[in-house]
């Protein structure tokens, strides 16, 4: 019996590995989150580390005391069933409040600790915030607003129709590349507004580790701050329509150099009219400066 039941646990084991190394299941396939770009990424990804840690030595410890208890508690060894029905002794009663206080360690202060600071962190969106940048779903593109710089525009999917209804190869950034990116700089604490002009998005870039819904009616909020430049690709992760997975997000990180340089090709040129206009503005003011200091000269004569 122990063997078949070996020789079955070894067959599927066998299938999972096949399946996880199968390049026809798998395009690519990762044993970790990508790296991260911001500070909140960075501490998802501490935390997840921990529980995982924290997992595989409980898994660990568990799966060895069972595997010890099924070979030296066997029948042909003399063993007997337990004919006990709960804890009686005093020596069973703190066996059983051993485990119940080890996981409420692990759940209140080990785990829990780390997964408070870790949220309060996401939730804190205003303190120190040095720019707003404004982000509307709508099926299916994304709209980005810089009130501070007075720019606005629309990012939609790039990829040719050639490429989705495989006539050509598939391109290196297949569904996730768009005609108007969104430039941030880097090292600062960009507060985003997210909402929805129709129905439910997520704006998601998996390097950020930020996601919210953006909802019709409602401005919901994240923040990060990208710590180094470069191009960081995500997508709508809420389904949406039936354009769903054509939704993608490009954010290009720059240094505050850059980023001015940007805004600076980005803002309309001032027509010729309106710099006549403030040139002879100019003028008659200084006119008028001219023909009061000459009316007080001759007032003092």
């Amino acid at each position: 019996m122990v063997g078949n039941l070996c020789k079955k646990l070894f067959n599927l084991l066998g299938v999972v590995f096949f399946s996880i190394g199968s390049t026809v299941a798998y395009a690519e396939y990762k044993f970790n989150f990508p790296e991260p770009a911001t500070p909140i990424a960075r501490d998802t990804l501490l935390v997840h580390n921990l529980f995982s840690i924290i997992c595989i030595v409980i898994f660990l410890v568990v799966l060895a005391i069972m595997i010890y208890s099924l070979i030296t508690h066997r029948k042909d060894k003399g063993f007997k069933a337990s004919t006990a029905t709960g804890p009686s002794t005093k020596v069973q009663v703190f066996w059983t409040l051993v485990p119940f206080m080890i996981l409420l360690y692990l759940d209140f202060i080990l785990i829990g600790i780390p997964a408070w600071h870790a949220i309060a962190m996401m939730e804190d969106t205003k303190t120190d915030a040095q720019m707003v940048v404004k982000v509307t779903g709508s099926q299916w593109k994304w709209q980005y607003d810089y009130p501070e710089e007075g720019i606005s525009f629309v990012s939609t999917l790039t990829t040719p129709a050639s490429q989705i209804d495989n006539s050509v190869p598939k391109g290196e950034h297949y569904l996730l590349e768009v005609d108007n990116p969104l430039v941030l700089p880097i090292n600062k604490k960009i507060r985003m507004l997210m909402t929805s002009s129709d129905v439910i998005h997520e704006w998601w870039v998996p390097a950020f580790a930020s996601k919210r819904n953006a909802i019709p009616g409602f401005i919901r909020e994240i923040w990060v701050t990208i710590e180094k430049p470069g191009t960081y690709r995500g997508q709508c992760t809420e389904l949406c329509g039936k354009g769903h997975g054509y939704m993608p997000v490009v954010v290009e990180a720059v240094t505050q150099e850059q980023y001015d340089e940007w805004v600076a090709s980005k803002k309309p040129p001032v027509p010729p009219s309106v710099e006549v206009s403030e040139a002879g503005e100019g003028l008659n003011s200084q006119a008028k400066v001219q023909v009061a200091g000459a009316m007080s000269v001759a007032g003092a004569n």
